[in-house]
């Protein structure tokens, strides 16, 4: 079996290509990669209809299932909120909420079957499509600039901009002298600046980096009976492929249930104690 546009690489690289429009054409900057903006939307969608579906419903008495889990949620990542953020603020535990339950659903696309939601785009006339956006870096690296953005944000409203000057410029190397003070501004800034650019780029590429290579393997499972007829499929040899194709992607699935909670366990947690940095006013 050849690895060219109808074998291995080809089914591969099919299913790694992004439905994209250009903004500007022959720009690769200026395009949208509509798969990975329309996916996050339904996401979206699904855990503020699904929590506000819950909230409206709440009783008091004996709680449904549904509400208990819910609850349960809440609850669990108020504690790690708690736990390192001691600062009032009533942004900071919705917004962990929001990232975690989010990237979470964002994060179970991938345990989709590969071939079914683009066969469906296949008869809809939709060529290319890729389902789970926590595998566009497009989608990762906006959601780590957006909780950087408001990380500089509160660092410059509760700081000042004098005192997070201090801070950006006097640490982590610090003196007494004034002369030994000035010497030590460009280290400081160098590595303060460092800092907060490996901040977004580490949240984002973290996220990407793992369910990219969790998507990957579910799409090398997917080819092993690519290519294979009906006969073949039929023998025992082609009935041993499957049922071993089945088996690892049932593995890997169940494994990868553990991945997906935990990449977006810490992405919230993550954001959160950059959010409690920038909050820290000891410095």
């Amino acid at each position: 079996m050849s690895d060219g546009a109808g074998g291995i690489g080809g089914y591969i690289e099919h299913h790694l290509k992004n439905n994209t429009l250009e903004l500007v054409e022959g720009s690769s900057f200026w395009t949208i990669h509509l798969d990975s903006v329309i996916y996050t939307i339904i996401t979206a969608v699904i855990f503020l209809a699904f929590f506000g579906y819950i909230a409206k419903n709440v009783k008091a008495g004996v709680p449904s299932r549904s509400q208990n889990f819910v609850e349960m949620i809440i609850g669990f990542v108020n504690e790690q909120v708690n736990d390192l953020f001691h600062y009032k603020s009533k942004v900071v535990a919705p917004l962990a909420l929001s990232i975690f339950v989010w990237v979470f659903l964002m994060n179970f696309m991938d345990l989709i079957p590969v071939d079914l939601l683009p066969a469906g785009g296949k008869l809809a006339g939709i060529d290319y499509m890729r389902v789970v956006p926590s595998t566009d870096l497009n989608i990762t690296f906006g959601m780590s600039f957006a909780v950087i953005l408001l990380v500089m944000y509160y660092n410059f409203t509760k700081k000042g901009p004098i005192g997070y000057a201090k801070e950006y410029f006097g640490h982590p190397f610090e003196a007494d002298n004034i002369f030994f003070k000035l010497l030590l501004l460009v280290p400081n800034m160098l590595l303060n600046t460092v800092e907060t650019i490996a901040k977004p780029v580490s949240l984002g590429l973290r996220l990407f980096g793992n369910l990219y290579a969790g998507e990957l393997i579910f799409l090398l499972i997917a080819v092993f009976t690519l290519g294979y007829g009906l006969e073949h499929l039929i023998s025992f040899g082609g009935i041993t492929m499957i049922i071993a194709q089945f088996l690892l992607g049932l593995v890997w699935a169940l494994f990868h249930i553990l991945i997906i909670t935990l990449q977006a366990f810490i992405f919230m947690m993550l954001s959160v104690v950059y959010l409690a940095q920038s909050h820290d006013t000891g410095h």
